[in-house]
């Protein structure tokens, strides 16, 4: 008992250091590339000044959408990875990303402009295109007439596949106007955000990692394998099921407004796992926080290291999640168990 008491009084210590960590990062983020700016500045601003405006309707909003984006894709990362038993699964490994795209890359192409209950049309495409890629691999899968971990990660490589062949024809039949804001969107960024691209994701993203959260020793189960979970009480395809949407929400609700984001899902994990362990009810919420802060921690690099220009931040995702995979595979990560 005094080992567990141990381990617990540890882990809430690593968690509570994230919280901090995270805090300190929301605050120095959004002056990073400023000049130097008071307090009272910003809550009283004068006339014909910019930096406060640039701080309230631009900077935080960037900071929000990045914290939000960051712990979605961390977590649906996660997810994945114990779903699988795969330390290099990701949302775009099973093609859920690449269904998202489809969705609003489609929605660009066919020149579309509404909302739906608050909610734009391109988020509600990039839902329906992640829905629609689930439902691929998930009847992929039933065709064997059963539900094996192995054949869900091979359907949902040739779904991501096949759906990122049909965004470059759509990029190849599109005009120079449309083929261009594929192009930079396919590349992930949060150039243009403001407090209503927050609003409209955050249901999908608060909605996605609650239902996670709750499935916290589930996820613990499955990790030990599919029939054991099942002797323990699980029902293991309602969990499926059920982790499958709440990730498609989260998913379909970051690209809609950032673009496909690449690799976050696969690094914040492993950090996060190799600093407070495997056990989910705890390394849920540390990936959380983890996740939106590296992400934040991106994007200022993505907006300071050329500026005035700006680098997507999925190129600096892409620059930082490549070495990592190469890392993961020299050490033999990919071929251990995440236990």
């Amino acid at each position: 008992m005094k080992d567990t008491d141990r381990r617990q009084s540890s882990r809430k210590i690593i968690l509570t250091a994230a919280i901090l960590f995270s805090l300190a990062i929301a605050l120095i983020v959004p002056f990073v590339g400023m000049k130097t700016i008071g307090l009272r500045s910003l809550l009283y601003p004068s006339p014909g000044s910019s930096e406060p405006f640039i701080f309230w309707n631009i900077r935080i909003p960037r900071l929000l959408a990045s914290f939000t984006a960051g712990a979605a894709l961390a977590i649906s990362g996660m997810t994945f990875q114990a779903m699988f038993r795969n330390p290099l699964a990701t949302p775009f490994t099973l093609g859920v990303a690449s269904g998202a795209s489809l969705g609003a890359a489609l929605y660009v192409r066919l020149g579309l402009s509404f909302s739906l209950f608050g909610v734009s049309g391109l988020s509600l495409f990039a839902f329906l295109g992640a829905i629609l890629s689930i439902g691929l691999v998930y009847g992929l899968s039933r065709m064997k007439r059963s539900f094996p971990t192995a054949t869900m990660l091979l359907a949902g490589v040739a779904v991501s596949f096949l759906f990122s062949s049909l965004i470059l024809f759509i990029q190849y039949i599109s005009g120079f106007i449309h083929s261009f804001r594929i192009v930079r969107w396919l590349m992930g960024s949060l150039e243009n955000i403001g407090y209503q691209s927050v609003f409209e994701m955050l249901p999908f993203v608060v909605s996605g990692a609650f239902m996670v959260l709750l499935l916290g020793r589930e996820l613990n189960l499955l990790l030990t394998g599919e029939e054991i979970a099942h002797s323990r009480g699980v029902d293991v395809k309602a969990v499926k099921k059920t982790l499958f949407f709440a990730t498609s929400l989260m998913v379909g609700g970051v690209v809609a407004i950032c673009g496909p984001i690449g690799f976050v899902g696969m690094m914040v994990p492993h950090i996060c796992r190799l600093i407070v362990g495997a056990d989910h009810r705890w390394l849920a919420p540390m990936i959380l926080l983890f996740g939106g802060a590296f992400l934040a921690i991106c994007d200022t690099l993505s907006r300071t290291l050329i500026a005035p220009a700006e680098i997507p931040v999925g190129v600096i995702t892409a620059l930082l999640g490549a070495p990592f995979f190469l890392w993961l595979l020299l050490r033999g990560e990919s071929e251990k168990g995440l236990l």
